[in-house]
């Protein structure tokens, strides 16, 4: 391949077919989960970075932290997760206390105490947890800040986004007596983590986006929608894999009612009637002429509606629109829903776009609003459609976002050739270099020759000249050994989109390197790239999880993947049981995996050696 822009970096691209909306499709089976241990408490995981930041908060001279965040993003989960074990005094700020003074502090004081007694009495105190300091009455908040001022106590205040805030808990950060974390909402990839370790299986990727995307980083909504789903049979089996899905629509549970209320109890009629004309249309924008311009204004003052630049107005929230469907009744659904071939014209955009992007080299996120909204309500997704999305996905590293794609496809054409070998190709690569393309130029793709492939195998002489672009100067910088221009490779390539590709180019790079910073330098976005990716295991990124280990963390994690529990590690290894379950939880936090049942997918495992 001789032109500077490349088709597609996987192969030539195949011609869509022709939809075919009224198919019919295999029916989900009903997935029965654990209630129990949906409604339960689920473990902590992911936060790493957060949890360490916390950590080094209470160490050496350092005087604390504030933690703020919307509701529910899981503050007062990760302070507590950063003090387990240790000796911390803890109070809480209640709604009903505010008007009694020192109210919060009464479990550390005795009766009757002024602020300046307080002060001398808790001067001792080591480390204190200050959990809904917003809801602290004047006289807590004061004794906090004076705390803070003093600097004997190490503080960990926990602060709600959008709420009223004491002024003296407020100046803790304002006036830089304490940092400030403000904490992000969870990405996608440890959303997916969380989700898997709470139902206690495994979730599938368009189910995963769809509950990021409604819950905005709201872990108590993120459960409960879980929960509320799963008990009213709304979870279902995913055909011809072990995982679970989300179909249909959203439980209207009392959080769900609580965190939409501004949409549901509109006291003017023509503002509701513009949000479920709004609700209805979607996934598709709706004529501006047939809302109401004095309402939308209003809707759009309060954050509740988006108007772009051309226009077009949206519900300002992913929650919003299924929220206000699943609230109406029958008669006005049937008044306010699109016919289902209204969305045809639309969804035949979406895929002209994506192939514009193949074609051009960049498969940067695009938004397809109209397929996902089709795959979200359990509809037949047409399988052309489909295996595009699923080609896209694959592109961009997200095999298991692929393989769930090309699967919808095959609910409505069981025996649709382009589907089945999207799946074919994403569960390669999700399988590891063994397999029935090891070694040969194609490794993982169903488009056999492609000379790209030689290149991701480390055989770039075979791609010479066949190449144009972004991928020439990969091939050429590998076949020159070339550390610094294999990463300016990987950062165009994961410009574009193509973050596998940009994690293995990361990965050549850094067994290239001469200087060992470059080297690490090099691993580390490698290894942040292949996270993103969803279980890859291809030949460049073979070994590279593991090597962040130390030799004794990688000794125990082989041991624990073969099987053995934390005490048989210990005798053979002759550690305590202790150090064991420390050093799998470090090699845990460097691996994005939950608990042991998550390493094998990460790499080929090497046989344990003696100690």
């Amino acid at each position: 391949m001789t032109t500077t822009s490349r088709r597609d970096a996987t192969g030539p691209h195949e011609p869509r077919q022709p939809r075919q909306p009224h198919q019919p499709y295999e029916p989900y089976e009903p997935y029965e989960p654990d209630t129990t241990a949906l409604r339960s408490p689920w473990p902590f995981t992911g936060r790493e970075d957060e949890l360490d930041l916390v950590r080094r908060s209470l160490t050496g001279a350092r005087r604390g932290l504030v933690v703020t965040g919307p509701a529910g993003r899981g503050k007062t989960r990760l302070v507590t997760e950063a003090v387990r074990g240790s000796d911390c005094a803890r109070v809480t700020g209640t709604p009903r206390a505010r008007d009694l003074p020192l109210a919060a502090f009464a479990p550390l004081l005795p009766e009757r105490v002024t602020l300046h007694r307080a002060l001398h009495l808790l001067s001792g105190t080591r480390t204190l947890l200050v959990d809904d300091a917003h809801l602290l009455d004047d006289a807590s908040a004061a004794l906090v800040h004076q705390l803070a001022v003093r600097g004997r106590t190490r503080l960990l205040v926990v602060v709600t986004d959008g709420e009223p805030v004491p002024a003296a808990v407020s100046r803790l950060w304002t006036g830089e007596l304490l940092p400030r974390l403000a904490l992000p909402g969870l990405p996608r990839e440890e959303t997916a983590r969380l989700l898997a370790a709470g139902a206690r299986s495994t979730p599938e990727p368009l189910t995963v986006n769809r509950l990021h995307r409604l819950c905005g980083g709201d872990l108590r909504l993120l459960r409960e929608l879980v929960a509320a789903a799963g008990e009213q049979g709304r979870l279902v089996r995913v055909p011809g894999a072990d995982a679970w899905a989300w179909r249909g629509p959203v439980p209207l549970t009392p959080l769900v009612r609580e965190r939409t209320a501004p949409l549901l109890d509109r006291a003017r009629p023509e503002e509701r009637e513009a949000l479920d004309r709004l609700a209805f249309a979607e996934p598709l924008p709706p004529a501006p002429d047939a809302l109401g311009l004095a309402a939308l204004e209003r809707l759009e003052s309060e954050g509740l509606v988006h108007v772009d630049a051309h226009g077009g107005v949206r519900l300002a929230h992913a929650l919003h629109g299924p929220v206000l469907r699943a609230a109406a009744g029958r008669l006005r659904a049937r008044r306010l829903a699109r016919a289902p071939e209204e969305h045809g014209p639309a969804l035949d955009a979406e895929s002209a776009e994506l192939t514009r992007r193949i074609e051009r080299a960049d498969v940067a996120a695009v938004p397809a609003p109209v397929g996902d909204w089709l795959a979200a309500e359990g509809a037949p997704v047409p399988a052309g459609y489909a295996a595009l999305r699923a080609r896209y996905a694959r592109l961009r590293g997200e095999l298991g976002e692929a393989a769930a794609w090309a699967r919808e496809g095959l609910r409505t054409a069981p025996a649709d050739p382009s589907c089945r070998a999207e799946l074919a190709a994403a569960e390669t690569q999700c399988a590891g270099p063994a397999g029935p393309h090891d070694g040969g130029p194609a490794d993982g793709d169903p488009a056999d020759g492609d000379p790209y492939d030689a290149v991701r195998l480390g055989a770039p002489e075979r791609a010479a000249g066949r190449l144009g672009g972004v991928f020439a100067d990969h091939a050429d910088a590998l076949a020159r050994a070339d550390g610094p221009a294999l990463d300016r490779a990987a950062e165009e390539l994961r410009r574009r989109g193509f973050l596998l590709f940009a994690a293995e180019a990361h990965a050549q790079a850094a067994g290239v390197h001469r200087d060992p910073l470059a080297a690490r330098t090099s691993r580390t976005r490698a290894l942040a790239l292949a996270r993103r990716c969803q279980g890859a295991r291809t030949p460049a990124l073979t070994g590279l999880v593991l090597g962040e280990l130390t030799a004794r963390q990688r000794q125990i994690v082989t041991l624990a993947a073969a099987g053995l529990s934390n005490r048989q590690i210990a005798q053979r290894l002759t550690l305590s049981v202790r150090t064991v379950g420390n050093h799998l939880y470090g090699a845990y936090a460097r691996l994005g995996a939950s608990d042991r049942g998550a390493l094998p997918p990460f790499t080929e495992l090497p046989r344990a050696q003696p100690a």
